[in-house]
């Protein structure tokens, strides 16, 4: 594992302290990582959107789609 310095202004810094507390993490980095991985889980997440809304023009969200995704959930096993 990679060390990397951060520096803080105090404010900061105390808001992370209090998150630890508060949350039960066990250190200052752990907390920090955990916003890392947030973070790049946001970000995949909008790449994702972004794809879907390039894709071009996708199906009718109507009843009639919803229980076609209802008929395929039950046929998968999954529910």
């Amino acid at each position: 594992m990679a060390t990397m310095n951060v520096s803080l202004p105090d404010e900061l810094k105390e808001f992370v302290e209090a998150q630890v507390d508060k949350h039960g993490y066990v250190s200052n980095s752990e907390f920090l990582r955990e916003l890392i991985r947030r973070e790049q889980d946001r970000t995949q997440l909008r790449e994702l959107v972004v794809q879907g809304m390039e894709s071009g023009i996708g199906s009718d969200m109507d009843e009639n789609y919803f229980e076609r995704l209802r008929a395929r959930i039950r046929h998968s096993g999954a529910a």
